[in-house]
C-alpha cells in the first residue's frame, strides 16, 4: 500500500477556507485592525533613526543622516550601562516572577476555605491596580529622610535615619521587591487557571497510593505547569530589553545619583527626548532596543524548539 505523504494530501483553496469560516474571520477582524493600526503602521517611523528630524519636513521629509544617530548614542557612553541594567533587572524579574507566581498559585489551590481563598486572591491581586505614580508617592512618604514613616520609627528606637534616596545600592533590592509585589497576584492567575484545568484523576490516584500534599505538588502539579511556564518565560524574554518605565521613573524620579544603578533603556530614551529634544537619537535608541528584543526571542525560541517543539511559540 502506498503511503500518503504531506505533499499528496488535498489542499483546500484559500478563498474556499475564507468563505467557509467568514464568521470567525469577521470576529477576528477588530483585533487584526488594532494590531495593524497601532503596531504595524507606526513601524514606518523607524526611518527617524536614520534622519535628522526637522519639524518643517516631518518624518518623511527630513534629511537622511545615515548612522550618525547611532554614533551619537555610542559617543554618549551610557548605552552599555543602561543595556546591562535593563537586562539584569529583567532577568531577576523573570526568575523571581516565575517562582513567586507559580508558588502563589499552588498555595492558593491548596487552601481549603473557599471564602478565605477568594479574600487571599483579592489581596494578592490588589497591587496590580495601583499605578506606579501612587506607588512612588507611597514609597516617598515611607522612606523620606526627614519626614518618612520608616525613619520616624528608627528614630523612636534610637537608631540613625536611613537615606534611601542617597543610597544607590539599596535600590536594586527595592526595585525588585516592588516589581514582584505588583505582578505576583496578576501573574498567578494564569498558573491557577492551568492548575484548575489539570486532570483530577491523577490527584485522586496519588491519594489512593498514599502520596502526601508535597509529593503531589512535586510530582504532578509542578511538572504539569512546565508548558505554561515555558510559554510565559518566552513571552517575558521577548521584552527582556524593555524596562517597566513606570517602575524605574516614578519611584526613582530624576535623581542623578541613582541613575548608574536604576537607569534603563526606556528612561534613558525618555531623558534624551525631554532634555535634548533630539528625536533622531531617541528613535535610534528605540530601534536598538527593539532589535535586541527580536534577536533574543528568536534565538531563545529556536533553542526551546530544538529541546521540545511543543513548548515553542512558533
Amino acid at each position: 500500500m502506498r503511503k500518503v505523504t504531506n505533499n499528496n494530501r488535498y489542499k483546500v483553496p484559500f478563498f474556499k477556507t475564507v468563505r467557509k469560516h467568514w464568521m470567525l474571520l469577521a470576529m477576528l477582524s477588530p483585533a487584526l485592525l488594532y494590531v495593524i493600526i497601532f503596531s504595524y503602521i507606526p513601524m514606518t517611523g523607524i526611518v527617524l533613526a536614520f534622519k535628522n528630524y526637522q519639524y518643517s519636513g516631518g518624518i518623511y521629509g527630513s534629511p537622511w543622516t545615515g548612522l550618525d544617530n547611532f554614533r551619537a548614542l555610542l559617543v554618549a557612553g551610557k548605552l552599555g550601562q543602561v543595556t546591562r541594567n535593563t537586562l539584569l533587572y529583567n532577568i531577576a524579574f523573570l526568575i523571581l516572577g516565575v517562582i513567586f507566581e507559580m508558588g502563589s498559585a499552588i498555595l492558593l489551590n491548596e487552601l481549603f476555605g473557599r471564602q478565605f481563598k477568594k479574600i487571599a486572591q483579592s489581596f494578592m491581586f490588589l497591587p496590580y491596580f495601583i499605578s506606579w505614580v501612587v506607588a512612588g508617592a507611597i514609597m516617598y512618604n515611607i522612606f523620606n529622610y526627614e519626614r518618612g514613616v520608616f525613619n520616624h520609627i528608627l528614630n523612636m528606637l534610637g537608631m540613625n535615619s536611613f537615606d534611601l534616596y542617597n543610597t544607590p545600592g539599596a535600590w536594586i533590592v527595592v526595585l525588585i521587591f516592588l516589581k514582584i509585589w505588583k505582578q505576583t497576584g496578576y501573574g498567578s492567575v494564569v498558573y491557577l487557571a492551568a492548575i484548575t484545568g489539570l486532570d483530577q484523576e491523577m490527584f485522586e490516584a496519588s491519594s489512593i497510593d498514599g502520596a502526601s500534599v508535597w509529593q503531589k505538588i512535586r510530582y504532578i502539579t509542578i511538572p504539569s505547569l512546565i508548558p505554561t511556564m515555558m510559554i510565559l518565560v518566552l513571552l517575558g524574554i521577548g521584552n527582556i530589553f524593555r524596562g517597566d518605565f513606570g517602575l524605574f521613573y516614578q519611584t526613582v524620579k530624576s535623581s542623578a545619583l541613582l541613575q548608574p544603578v536604576t537607569d534603563v533603556i526606556d528612561t534613558y530614551v525618555f531623558r534624551l527626548l525631554i532634555t535634548n529634544s533630539d528625536i533622531g537619537v531617541s528613535a535610534a535608541a528605540g530601534l536598538y532596543q527593539s532589535v535586541l528584543c527580536f534577536v533574543t526571542i528568536t534565538v531563545c525560541n529556536k533553542l526551546v524548539k530544538k529541546m521540545n517543539p511543543d513548548y515553542s511559540l512558533y
